[in-house]
C-alpha cells in the first residue's frame, strides 16, 4: 500500500470510515475484477480518491454501492464496497501510474531490480499494466496517454534538471497527469462545470506527491546514490515545504469552486488529511500512535498521559511511580507481598503462571492468523503470537482528539467551503 493520504479511522468517524473503506476496497475490487488478482497488488490510498470525487459529485444516490463477499483483510466479513465508474477509473489511473513505478525502479536498478532477469519480468509486468490501464480507461471514457505522455517526459525532464533548475519544472509531468484524472471525475459525474477547479487541484495535489515523496526519501536516496528532485535541483527543506503549503492552500481554495452533492469524505481528505500528510513528511507533528503501536508518543499526548484525562499524569513512563511495576508495587520482586520477596519462604505470585511460548512454526501461522482477521489493529487485546503474552491493538484506543481535524487549517478559509460540518 503507497499513497500520502493516510487518515486514522479514529479521526474519520464511524460513517466516514466506512465510506472510506468502501472505496477502498471498491478500487481493489475494480482492479480484480477487469484485470485479475494480481492487479490487486497496485491498490493505493491516493488511488481511491479519484472514486470518493466522483461518488462526491453523483446526483443519484443508488447504483454507487455492491455487497462484496468475504476478505481475509476484513477479518472474513462482507462490506458494502463502491463500484461503477468512479472505481474504474481509480482503478485505470492506479495501473498507469504503478507501471510508471515499476519502470522508474528499473531505470534506477533498484534492489533485485538490478538483475537483469527480475528487471526483465519487472518490465514485462510494467507493460501489462499499462496496457490493462489503457483499456479500462478506454471503458470510462478517460484518455490515459496523458498519463503515459506525462511519464515520458518525466524521464527526460529529470535527466536535464541539475542545480539551479526550478523544482516546480520536475513536478509538472505528474501535476499533468493528476489535474486530468481529478477534471475527469467531473464528466463521469455529470458535473462539467466542476471540471476546471477539480483539475487545479488535481495538478496541486500532484504537485504534493511528488513533493513529499521527495522529501521522504532524500536521506534514502542519498545513501544509495539514487536520484532526488530536491537533491538534484539543490532546493531546501524550507523551500519544498514553501511550495507544499502553498499548494495546500490552493488545494483548499479550489475546493470551494466545486460543487458536491455530499463532499464530506472528500474534503476532510484533500484539506485536512493531506494537511497531516505535510506535516508528518517534515517532521513537524506527530500522530498519536506511536511507531510501535503504543500510545501517548512525542505528539500532543506525549509522556505523562492523555490530554483530559483524570488524575495527574504518571511519571516517568509505564513504570513511573503509579505504575503496579514501580518500587513496592504489587509487581515488585521486593514487595513483602508478592512471589519474589515474600519473607515467609517466596509464596506464591498474586500472578498466575502464563502460557507457554509457542514454537517458530505455529507462532508464524498464529501471526497470519492474527493479520488476516485485523486483530493486531483493532481488538483490544489479543496474545503475542510466539510470545502469548496478552498486547494490546494498535488502534483498539486512539489518541486522536477529532476537534483536531479543524486544526491543520484556518478554519475561517477552509471549512467554510461546503456544509460538512467540519
Amino acid at each position: 500500500m503507497f499513497g500520502i493520504v493516510r487518515p486514522c479511522s479514529h479521526r474519520l468517524g464511524e460513517g466516514l470510515k466506512n465510506q472510506w473503506m468502501a472505496h477502498l476496497c471498491g478500487l481493489c475490487l475494480a482492479l480484480r475484477g477487469d484485470h485479475g488478482q494480481f492487479a490487486r497488488i497496485v491498490t493505493n490510498y491516493d488511488g481511491l480518491l479519484i472514486s470518493v470525487l466522483t461518488e462526491a459529485q453523483a446526483e443519484r444516490a443508488t447504483g454507487w454501492r455492491r455487497t462484496a463477499g468475504p476478505c481475509p483483510l476484513r477479518g472474513m466479513r462482507t462490506a458494502s464496497v463502491a463500484q461503477g465508474e468512479g472505481a474504474r477509473l481509480a482503478a485505470a489511473v492506479s495501473l498507469v501510474l504503478a507501471s510508471a513505478k515499476v519502470r522508474d525502479h528499473v531505470a534506477d536498478g533498484d534492489g533485485l531490480l538490478a538483475r537483469r532477469p527480475v528487471a526483465l519480468a519487472a518490465r514485462r509486468v510494467a507493460a501489462s499494466w499499462g496496457r490493462a490501464g489503457a483499456r479500462t480507461g478506454f471503458d470510462v471514457g478517460f484518455d490515459t496517454a496523458v498519463l503515459v505522455d506525462a511519464v515520458d517526459r518525466q524521464i527526460g525532464i529529470e535527466a536535464l534538471a541539475g542545480p539551479g533548475t526550478p523544482l516546480l519544472t520536475v513536478t509538472e509531468p505528474t501535476e499533468t497527469a493528476t489535474a486530468a484524472a481529478f477534471a475527469h471525475t467531473a464528466v463521469l459525474a455529470g458535473r462539467p462545470g466542476n471540471a476546471e477547479p477539480l483539475a487545479e487541484a488535481g495538478r496541486l495535489f500532484g504537485r504534493l506527491a511528488h513533493l513529499l515523496d521527495a522529501v521522504e526519501d532524500r536521506e534514502t536516496d542519498a545513501a544509495s546514490g539514487a536520484w532526488n528532485p530536491l537533491t538534484a535541483t539543490g532546493t531546501s527543506l524550507t523551500e519544498a515545504r514553501r511550495l507544499a503549503d502553498d499548494a495546500l492552500h490552493g488545494i483548499r481554495l479550489a475546493l470551494r469552486e466545486v460543487e458536491f452533492t455530499d463532499g464530506k469524505l472528500a474534503h476532510l481528505l484533500l484539506a485536512h488529511e493531506l494537511g497531516r500528510s505535510v506535516d508528518r513528511a517534515f517532521g513537524s507533528s506527530t500522530c498519536g500512535h506511536a511507531a510501535d503501536g503504543a500510545h501517548g508518543g512525542a505528539g500532543t499526548h506525549g509522556p505523562g498521559g492523555a490530554e483530559g484525562s483524570f488524575g495527574p499524569p504518571q511519571q516517568g513512563g509505564p513504570y513511573g511511580p503509579q505504575s503496579p511495576h514501580a518500587p513496592h508495587g504489587p509487581y515488585d520482586p521486593r514487595n513483602p507481598y508478592s512471589g519474589g520477596g515474600n519473607p515467609f519462604g517466596g509464596g506464591p505470585s498474586f500472578q498466575p503462571p502464563g502460557p507457554g511460548k509457542r514454537g517458530f512454526w505455529a507462532g508464524c501461522a498464529a501471526a497470519i492468523g492474527l493479520c488476516c482477521t485485523c486483530k493486531v489493529c483493532c481488538a483490544e487485546e489479543y496474545e503475542g503470537p510466539w510470545s502469548r503474552k496478552k498486547r494490546e491493538g494498535c488502534l483498539s484506543d486512539c489518541d486522536c482528539n477529532c476537534c483536531e481535524a479543524c486544526q491543520c487549517c484556518e478554519c475561517c478559509e477552509c471549512c467554510s467551503c461546503c456544509d460538512c460540518g467540519l
